[in-house]
């Protein structure tokens, strides 16, 4: 500290640690029988009651971790500080956000929305040293499609085949027309024939074709 520094370090030489020590020793009740200049008590009284006011240290450590959004890949794996983490499959989907919480020991990987049971952690591992390291628990990729089919999710039924459509049943496309108000207005129809007879035309057709013009 610069106060210590200024009153019982500057200016002076001491032989060893003990010689240094007595002298501290010694400046301490000084310091303390002065007048603060901000609070306006003495050092000493002030100190003996704001360390009264002290609790004891929790057994619970306290522990600092940073937190950090990330991206769930394919794999069930978060990457974070050029390592990379697993988290269950049955858990989470591909690009689902997760928060990070690291700390210097460990990671902890949370969802941003609990479940039914409040819970949002979904994994803890030892913070990895270095880069390019894969830490991965085995039970979180159990669920992960192996390869011998095509499915791509971590769902482990099996799709309900789609039923066949009959003769009668109408297509996406005629179903969804039939469902707008439009479709249920009556229009009447008319055959061509009747515009011919009104434009005094004949139906068009085409004027035979010459052999000659053929060569």
């Amino acid at each position: 500290m610069t106060i210590v520094r200024d009153h019982v370090l500057a200016g002076r030489a001491f032989s060893g640690l003990d010689d240094l020590d007595g002298a501290f020793m010694a400046w301490v009740p000084q310091r303390r029988a002065r007048t603060h200049r901000t609070h306006g008590e003495v050092i000493g009284v002030r100190a003996g009651r704001d360390h009264a006011a002290l609790r004891p240290v929790p057994a619970r450590p306290y522990v600092v971790a940073d937190r950090f959004l990330r991206h769930v890949a394919k794999d069930c794996l978060v990457a974070f500080d050029a390592n990379l983490y697993s988290v269950p499959a049955v858990k989470v989907r591909h690009r689902q956000l997760v928060e990070v919480r690291a700390s210097a020991a460990t990671v902890a990987l949370h969802s941003t929305v609990p479940d039914a049971q409040g819970i949002t952690l979904l994994a803890v591992h030892p913070r990895a040293v270095g880069r390019g390291a894969r830490i991965v628990d085995e039970a979180h990729w159990q669920c992960l499609p192996d390869g011998h089919t095509r499915a791509t999710t971590t769902d482990p039924g099996t799709p309900a085949a789609r039923p066949a459509r009959t003769d009668t049943e109408p297509g996406g496309l005629v179903s969804l027309l039939t469902r707008a108000r439009a479709a249920q207005v009556h229009v009447g129809t008319r055959p061509l024939a009747l515009y011919d007879q009104i434009t005094g035309t004949r139906p068009f057709t085409p004027a035979p074709i010459d052999p000659k013009d053929m060569r």
